[in-house]
This record gives C-alpha cells, structure tokens and sequence, in this order.
C-alpha cells in the first residue's frame, strides 16, 4: 500500500474527524445519537477515500467519490446546525471552513490526475518525437 501520511489532504481530512469526534461528545443526546453518527462515520469515510484515492490505479473515479462523500459532509453538518446540534455557529463555521479546504484539495488533486491521464505515455511519446524532429532542423554552426 502506498503512503498516505505525508498527504495535505490527508492530514486534513483525519484532522477533521479528530476535530467531529470531540465536538460530537458535546451534542445532545438526540442529536449525538443520529446526526452526530452520520457526522462521524462520514468523516471516517472521507479519510478512506483519501487512502483509497492514493493507491488506486482508477484514481480520478475515487476522487470522483470522495467528492460526492464531502458533498454529504456538508449537508449533514448543515442539517446539523440548522436543527440545533452545534454548540455554537463558530464550531460550525470551522467545521464548514475545513470542508471547503478539503473540497478545493481534492479538487485540485482530481484536475492533476485528469491532466495526468491525457497526457498519457503515448501522448508523451509524440510530443518528445516532435521535440526531437524540431531538433534536427536546427541550424548546424560549423
């Protein structure tokens, strides 16, 4: 399995379901036990899908998911502070604010991985065969 740890996006990403699980404990009963449970084991699956992504051939489908995984994320922390879960909207806007970094990195990490794959070795190939025959028709000085 490939490394993960030395990832941005993947210290973010545990840092984020470190920070959901502390600040779960606090919810009331009623909101801790639904929507506190869906904000913390999607918090945990936002950082598989992190691992997963790194080690995976089909990459830019796992980001894909991961997207559509932070894109929930969202909507449960939001129902979650609409319906009184937060202790207060500050720890509601940290949690939003960490959200929206992880969306623009995976974001970023998907538009690498797409550039990646249509530039692929044939690609290459070709481009360094017209690199190399804009070469040869350089002037020769001597």
């Amino acid at each position: 399995m490939a490394r993960y740890e030395h990832l941005p996006i993947y210290r973010s990403a545990f840092d984020l379901a470190v920070h959901v699980e502390k600040i779960v404990q606090s919810f009331s009963r009623y909101h801790k036990y639904s929507l506190g449970t869906e904000l913390r084991k999607s918090s945990r699956e936002i950082v598989m899908r992190v691992i997963h992504a790194n080690d995976a051939s089909d990459r830019a489908v796992v980001l894909l998911s991961l997207r559509h995984d932070l894109e929930n994320f969202k909507i449960i922390s939001r129902l979650c502070h609409e319906s009184g879960g937060f202790a207060s909207t500050r720890s509601y806007l940290h949690v939003a604010e960490w959200i929206v970094n992880l969306a623009k990195q995976n974001e970023g990490w998907l538009r690498q991985t797409l550039s990646r794959d249509n530039t692929g070795p044939s690609r290459r190939r070709r481009n360094n065969a017209k690199i190399v025959e804009s070469d040869d028709h350089s002037p020769s000085g001597g």
